[in-house]
């Protein structure tokens, strides 16, 4: 079976999409329609702007979700899931690739779930860190040891677990998580505390609109972060949508039942190559590519 995965945030990089937006009209089409939607070029930011640009989080998630979502559409009969998932960000992009969402709808909702992220961010100082070389079970007790918001965000693989909260939290768990025998225990260069307690302002602004937007039945199920097992039913989804900003990623769960359930090869949409990564040390045996078009 085939499993389509799609990356979130931190796999942009300047130039992304600028080969689909010259080779396929549709792609051409798509990335013109979205910036009317977002009412800014995000295509001159996209191809051509700096890193910089590219790195503010009204941007960038936008961005990812496009190239991920234009890329999947432009395989026409080469995009063949059995079932998705998405890390973060890319349950959006993966929502659009099954037929939950339409494209326009899909990325209303990531510009908006970009904006009040942003919001979020500038409430209180915050940040997250990679915790690499210790059990999910000694990070997660740490954490729950440590004073103020710091809470597991991304089960990214074993071994690789990022945490998130409050600025001097993290900064304590860190010290903690060396003295417990991490490998590393680096604070990120990310602009808050994201799938924290303190994204809930955000969490509360991105409910309604989900709640509003219309869902329609999946061709295939999702995995969805929070869950981590295959989803169908469009208000389950919505749910788990709303969940996602507050709860972590269950990325390595995920993956480990997409595997018990049947999937053989899984195809990375978008920019990037980390979720094949990620796959490799989740499931050994699984076989891993990215999207190729024609």
């Amino acid at each position: 079976m085939n499993a389509y995965i799609f990356p979130g945030q931190g796999a942009q990089f300047v130039g992304m999409g600028l080969d689909l937006y010259e080779k396929y009209p549709l792609a051409q089409e798509l990335f013109e329609k979205a910036n009317e939607i977002l009412g800014f070029s995000i295509t001159d930011i996209m191809f051509e702007g700096t890193p910089e640009d590219l790195k503010q989080t009204k941007v960038t998630q936008p961005a990812i979700f496009l190239h991920s979502v234009i890329l999947s559409k432009v395989m026409g009969d080469g995009f063949k899931p059995d079932m998705v998932a998405g890390h973060s960000l890319g349950e959006f992009s993966a929502l659009v690739a099954n037929g939950s969402l339409n494209f326009e709808d899909g990325l209303r909702l990531v510009s908006q779930r970009a904006q009040a992220m942003q919001k979020a961010c500038e409430l209180q100082p915050s940040t997250m860190a990679a915790v690499l070389g210790l059990a999910d079970e000694v990070v997660e007790n740490i954490c729950k040891k440590t004073s103020g918001i710091v809470v597991a965000a991304n089960y990214n693989c074993p071994g690789q677990l990022v945490i998130s909260g409050e600025v001097e939290a993290i900064d304590t768990a860190c010290e903690n998580l060396k003295k417990a025998g991490a490998r590393r225990a680096l604070v990120l260069p990310v602009g808050g505390a994201f799938h924290s307690p303190l994204m809930e302002p955000a969490r509360e602004e991105l409910a309604s609109a989900i709640e509003s937007t219309e869902f329609a039945m999946p061709q295939c199920p999702i995995y969805q972060n929070v869950t981590t097992t295959a989803v169908i039913d469009s208000d389950e989804i919505k749910k788990n949508l709303i969940s996602q900003l507050t709860a972590p990623v269950r990325w390595t769960q995920s993956v480990q039942n997409m595997v018990k359930d049947g999937a053989i090869l899984f195809t990375e949409v978008g920019p990037g190559k980390v979720l094949q990564g990620l796959v490799r040390k989740i499931e050994r045996v699984s076989q891993t590519t990215s999207a190729i078009i024609d």
